[in-house]
């Protein structure tokens, strides 16, 4: 499993926004604001799907991306809970029991290795069903909401047409990504600035 994949990947690949730390956010970040018809789900397709989860995969452990109707699912229950803290509502109950499934689909366990040295792995029990990546993308969210300090850093870009979340890394970050949204204000700004000196 590698730790990240680049925002510079994903934005090679079409998808606008992404390389947050936790695959969870990357996923509820692929299905957008409606902006433009027909682009709000930039998992719409097989293909791009297959496309975003060749970049994700490797962050999870596992090897097998899950089709496209449970990805689907566990991405708008991890949606609304994000949303729902966000907006200082209560998620709906359906989305807690759909994130939980699907952590406790795939059980897993300590296993304890003798190499040179000890090494600890975690064993994922997809032996009766249940997606491995999936399970630990829930996981993932669980983790989230049970880490209050972190849970603290979730925004939703500043960008009113944006619906991007983030885990801002420092005070300062607004934008889901500065070569789009940030450099769309800015670009904005400076266009009112000179209008206005031109109208003036």
């Amino acid at each position: 499993m590698s730790s990240s994949v680049s925002l510079e990947d994903l934005q090679r690949a079409g998808f606008p926004m992404g390389g947050e730390p936790l695959v969870a956010l990357d996923l509820a970040d692929t299905l957008a604001a409606e902006t433009e018809p027909g682009n709000g789900d930039l998992l719409a397709s097989p293909e791009r799907t297959a496309a975003w989860w060749r970049l994700e995969l490797p962050r999870l452990p596992g090897s097998a991306a899950p089709d496209l109707v449970p990805t689907r699912r566990l991405r708008s229950a991890i949606r609304d809970l994000l949303e729902a803290h966000l907006d200082g509502r209560g998620p709906a109950p359906a989305s807690l029991e759909e994130v939980n499934a699907v952590a406790a689909a795939v059980p897993t366990s300590p296993r304890l290795e003798a190499h040179e040295a000890w090494e600890t792995h975690t064993r994922w029990h997809s032996e009766h069903g249940g997606n491995v990546a999936l399970a630990a993308i829930a996981r993932e969210t669980i983790e989230l909401f049970a880490d209050p300090a972190r849970l603290a850093r979730l925004r939703r870009c500043a960008n009113p047409d944006c619906t991007m979340l983030f885990l801002a890394t420092n005070r300062r970050r607004q934008w889901c990504a500065g070569n789009v949204c940030g450099n769309r204000v800015r670009v904005a700004r400076h266009y009112r600035r000179t209008h206005d000196q031109q109208a003036g």
